[in-house]
């Protein structure tokens, strides 16, 4: 791709950005629909976008994609161009394909496939597509494995390798990846969706460089990088220097009780600012690591949250400066378990709000429920054929200074939405005996968290069970003087009663026999301001919706209410009156 500049007028550039954006959300379209597996068909597991032909630099990218694929994509494509670079072999129609977590992947389940664009026999920039396949080998159905000490416990690796070469299909490739799954037929299925998104992304791409020309198109690549450096040194700029320090905690590795810290130092200087994990917890022992792609990533995922305006474009990362050592759990090499990245980039991400928040507390939130509750269910059919379920799961969002946190949300990582009950129930034998808001899990204030949820699910054959979850020991925070949120909690029937595992929110090797059943129940988001300053009929409101007990609205918020959830408002001024407990 020319890096020359050509003079490009604000309504061309406005037309540009928008098509190609679109065609980046028609592959991500593209892919949904052709989809085998739920992850990807119904809860948009994916990304799809166009990167810089020399550097691998973010170019476009489309507004469905999920955030934290959009911050990894540039070091994959990185790793495409560095192979390319060594061997000196590249065809137009070639394909690439990996799902190496440490060479600019996340975890092994998520693949990706890279493609050259040339015009004129000149690479003119790439293409690339993200999707999470269900089942990739490994130890546990699904690859989330609470108990993995290193890679080979998680699944199959592959580097990146040529799927197709000059337009021909490497089928000895196929055989390879279809005889390390428990789920062949699925991940093909997925496979071809992503050929089909690449394949048209070509067409829409080439459509629009034969209708504006190269220079022309380069010339808006080059804008939009320079336009999100800018807006990005201008917002950094608006804080005030110096440094700000925030913690929290992982439960757990997995593998001992022992709790992980994830800690940040955050400092601004001008319009730069310098992220710097140092203090973090070494590598574990369990599944609870990330490689240093995957936590640049989840920060420029919590940047793009806080600062809005910024575009999708690597030119937003230009001033941000990242220390993230390999004496961390945060940037480790294989083969270190990194199974579990869902898990510690959410605790990242947390951190970076709280940080920016003690830059600017009109930027505090309340911390999200913070797991995403990797569930998997396995086993097989009356007719003897393999089946995986693996889902994960919602819960309630932080209070902010504006308002209450929503009920029932995904987290900050993620525009994916939970695969809905109809489609689980019709793609695996279980049935949800119960999918619904969890009362009393939000977390007390002005500006309550978001309502956490249950799900019960009930096994129709045997089956296996795997969760790899957090926050069942730390909860989600409160802010400004806001309470914590429920704890994560999880159980499962068995023949000798109700168990829990030991480690709070992560289970191997768990075994229920048809008609006995598993039961989430997820956190709230935390408080945000003094819960005692919460109109009195909201409180009340919520007990009638069911959000909040007759006892809690009482013990945390001082509101005193009738056994039928009339609102007492001389009790209540008595309460509110006395000191809080």
């Amino acid at each position: 791709m020319t890096t020359k500049q050509t003079p490009i007028d604000p309504v061309t550039l406005a037309v540009l950005k928008g098509r190609l954006e679109q065609i980046a959300d028609e592959m991500d379209a593209t892919l949904y629909r052709s989809a085998f597996n739920p992850i990807i068909a119904e809860a948009r597991d994916a990304c799809h976008g166009l990167y810089h032909a020399e550097t691998g630099a973010t170019l476009v990218q489309g507004t469905n994609g999920l955030p934290i694929f959009v911050g990894a994509m540039a070091f994959a494509v990185k790793a495409v161009i560095d192979k390319v670079a060594r061997e000196g072999d590249l065809h137009a129609d070639d394909i690439f394909l990996f799902n190496d977590p440490y060479d600019g992947g996340t975890h092994l389940n998520d693949f990706r496939l890279v493609r050259p664009i040339f015009r004129q026999g000149t690479l003119f920039c790439w293409m690339a597509s993200v999707g999470h396949w269900l089942d990739i080998g490994g130890n546990v159905p699904g690859n989330f494995n609470a108990r993995a000490t290193d890679s080979f416990q998680e699944g199959v690796r592959i580097p990146p390798v040529k799927l197709v070469r000059a337009g021909v299909m490497n089928t000895d490739l196929l055989a390879i990846l279809a005889a390390n799954s428990r789920v062949p037929v699925s991940n093909y299925g997925d496979l071809n969706g992503q050929l089909n998104a690449l394949d048209l992304g070509v067409r829409r791409l080439t459509e629009l460089l034969d209708e504006h020309g190269e220079a022309t198109v380069s010339a808006a690549f080059d804008a939009f990088t320079a336009r999100a450096d800018a807006l990005m040194r201008a917002a950094v700029a608006k804080l005030p220097d110096g440094t700000y320090s925030f913690e929290d905690y992982l439960d757990n590795d997995g593998i001992t009780a022992d709790r992980l810290l994830i800690a940040l130092d955050l400092t601004i200087e001008g319009e730069r600012m310098i992220l710097d994990f140092s203090r973090s917890s070494a590598p574990c022992a369990g599944p609870l690591n990330i490689a240093y792609s995957t936590a640049v990533a989840c920060c420029y995922v919590a940047l793009k949250h806080v600062f809005t305006d910024v575009p999708a474009n690597a030119g937003c990362l230009n001033p941000i400066t990242f220390v993230i050592p390999e004496t961390t759990l945060l940037a480790v090499k294989p083969p270190k378990p990194v199974g579990g990245y869902t898990e510690t980039i959410l605790r990242v991400i947390g951190v970076v709000f709280g940080a920016l928040a003690l830059a600017d507390p009109a930027r505090a939130t309340a911390a999200p429920f913070g797991t995403i509750n990797a569930l998997s269910l396995a086993g097989h059919r009356a007719d003897g054929s393999r089946w995986v379920m693996f889902s994960f799961f919602g819960g309630g969002l932080g209070g902010n200074p504006e308002t209450d946190g929503l009920n029932h949300a995904n987290n900050p990582i993620s525009t994916a939405t939970i695969p809905p009950v109809e489609i689980l129930e019709a793609a695996y034998p279980v049935m949800f005996t119960q999918w619904a808001l969890r009362p009393d899990s939000a977390g007390a204030g002005l500006h309550r968290g978001g309502v956490g949820a249950v799900y019960e699910i009930e096994a129709l054959t045997d089956a296996d069970v795997f969760l790899l979850g957090e926050r069942g020991v730390f909860a989600p925070f409160g802010v400004a003087g806001g309470t914590p949120a429920a704890l994560n909690r999880f159980t499962w029937q068995s023949d000798e009663g109700e168990k829990s595992p030991p480690l709070a929110s992560k289970i191997t090797d768990v075994r229920i026999r048809d008609g006995q059943r598993v039961r989430l129940e997820t956190p709230g988001g935390g408080g945000w301001g003094d819960p005692r300053r919460r109109e009195a009929e909201a409180v009340a409101r919520d007990v009638r919706l069911g959000y909040l007990g007759i006892g809690a609205a009482r013990s945390a918020y001082g509101v005193a209410l009738t056994d039928d959830g009339a609102l007492d408002l001389a009790a209540t001024a008595l309460l509110r009156e006395s000191p809080a407990a």
